[in-house]
């Protein structure tokens, strides 16, 4: 009999932790409260125009063909990865433009055009950014969670290397001066939910991840890898139950024997997977006393990564200019940061976040128009935040601040869908509305983020954006490639 595992939760990290072990040969049951799989990656469609709903941009694209390898298969033969370029196009408010490039002879002139002291220092910088990938990608990103002993196979000038004690600010600030150039290359902070001005410069190595290594697109939309992942696995046999959520994790002498499910009944397993967010699933699945309450008030006492204010918009005509990955920066980055994480209030100035699919995929909206992601970086939840009665004035905010930049859309939106952090808590369970579990913003984060393997209880394992490495699509396909691999160190 081969062993049983439970996957809570029908995200990537749960899909991808699935998928690995059902190719070892274990028997994998997935339970998915909503509708479809996914979790954070999800889409809408309404009144002819379609849109993702979660991450927009992929990366390392080497990692998302590693799950399918590891199955036997070959990632292309489920999903196509288009390349996008311009990777992103950048504007700000004096109409200054900057389309940025993966080739780095494209960059220069580009750069030079608006920052000609700084093409240099751009190089140099992207040099220092893959050295920092180079140190800390075998410790923090490729490998199970560090350990005292993972540090003792680096050279300590490699950790020097690695850049811990500065903020990212601060090691940007020191290889450009344009305060625009400063603005894009501090933007990599937001792809963990943290501020350029209080996170580490390690986390330099983002830009390398996408500057050097290119973004791509899944033909059909960001769904499409998600639907991928759900073909894959259910090939190998994986039983994923849809609109059947968990109402708690079973436990007999201190170790996870099953689940029990919302509709009472009881399902016995080897091991569980969680791929919801650590603190929600110490919140609503473990019980609330001895050292499950102590982890969750640790977990709870964590400064969360920032939520999203989403605006999905239906335009009619076509905005000729605007490219797939668009940003629209604020005049004051750093007051932009410390209002949401500092004052925890929406900045009153937002940088605008337009993602348009269609731009692509011309069938994501009725012919002559365009479907628009729009996504500004928001404060976690409090008691305080009042989104219900707040988001259609802070909707009105963002589209002055597109109009601002010389976007005229208010007269042209013909759908509108409105997503607040309130909405991303009770759809996808993220604590808080946070969507990276802790916030990125102190040196410490690699170290506090929630292992893999529950320290409380044996059986019980963690997948997702909230445990290691982190956030993001590659990461999170990694945690469940981590939590796969203890589950099968330890059944074995």
């Amino acid at each position: 009999m081969s062993s049983r595992v439970i996957v809570i939760g029908a995200g990537i990290g749960g899909l991808s932790a699935a998928i690995r072990l059902a190719a070892s040969g274990f028997t994998v049951t997935v339970y998915e409260t909503n509708d479809r799989v996914g979790g954070k990656m999800s889409e809408i469609e309404s009144g002819g125009f379609r849109w993702d709903t979660g991450p927009s941009v992929i990366t390392m694209r080497h990692v998302l063909e590693d799950t399918f390898s590891a199955a036997g298969r070959v990632l292309s033969d489920y999903v196509t990865l288009l390349p996008i370029d311009p990777l992103t196009s950048y504007f700000w408010l004096d109409r200054t433009r900057l389309d940025v490039s993966a080739d780095t002879s494209v960059m220069s002139e580009r750069i030079a055009s608006i920052a000609p002291g700084d093409v240099d220092g751009y190089l140099r910088y992207l040099e220092y950014a893959a050295q920092i990938h180079r140190v800390t990608g075998p410790v923090f990103i490729y490998d199970q969670p560090p350990r005292p002993s993972s540090f003792l196979k680096v050279p300590l000038t490699d950790w020097l290397v690695a850049d811990p004690f500065r903020t990212m600010d601060a090691a940007i600030r020191s290889y450009v001066r344009s305060p625009k150039l400063r603005q894009v290359l501090g933007r990599f902070a937001t792809y963990v939910g943290g501020s350029p001005y209080q996170a580490p410069a390690t986390l330099n190595v983002i830009a390398d991840v996408e500057l050097s290594g290119g973004v791509w697109y899944p033909q059909g939309g960001v769904y499409a890898y998600a639907a991928a992942l759900e073909r894959l696995a259910r090939e190998l046999g994986i039983g994923i139950v849809t609109n059947c959520g968990v109402a708690s994790i079973a436990c007999q002498d201190g170790r996870a024997v099953g689940v029990i499910l919302e509709t009472g009944a009881s399902v016995p397993a080897d091991a569980v997977i969680s791929n919801l967010d650590v603190t929600t699933t110490y919140m609503r699945l473990l019980p609330k006393s001895g050292k499950f309450l102590s982890r969750l008030k640790r977990l709870q006492a964590f400064e969360p990564s920032c939520s999203a204010f989403i605006m999905l918009l239906g335009v009619e005509s076509v905005t000729h200019g605007l490219s797939h990955h668009n940003i629209l920066f604020s005049d004051d980055y750093a007051r932009e940061f410390r209002q949401i994480f500092r004052e925890g209030v929406p900045a009153d100035q937002p940088t605008v976040y337009i993602a348009i699919t269609s731009k692509t995929d011309p069938a994501h909206a009725p012919s002559g128009s365009e479907n628009w992601f729009v996504l500004v970086n928001a404060p976690a939840l409090t008691p305080e935040s009042g989104w219900a009665t707040v988001s259609e004035t802070y909707a009105e905010r963002v589209l002055n601040m597109i109009e601002a930049h010389g976007l005229t859309v208010r007269n042209r939106i013909r759908a509108q869908h409105v997503l607040t952090p309130d909405d991303l808590q009770t759809m996808t369970g993220a604590h808080r509305g946070a969507l990276y579990g802790a916030s990125a913003n102190s040196r410490f984060t690699a170290f506090r983020r929630p292992h893999n393997r529950c320290p409380d209880l044996r059986g019980l394992y963690f997948a997702g954006g909230t445990t290691h490495p982190g956030g993001g699509v590659p990461m999170v396909t990694l945690s469940g490639k981590v939590a796969a691999e203890l589950v099968k160190a330890d059944l074995s």
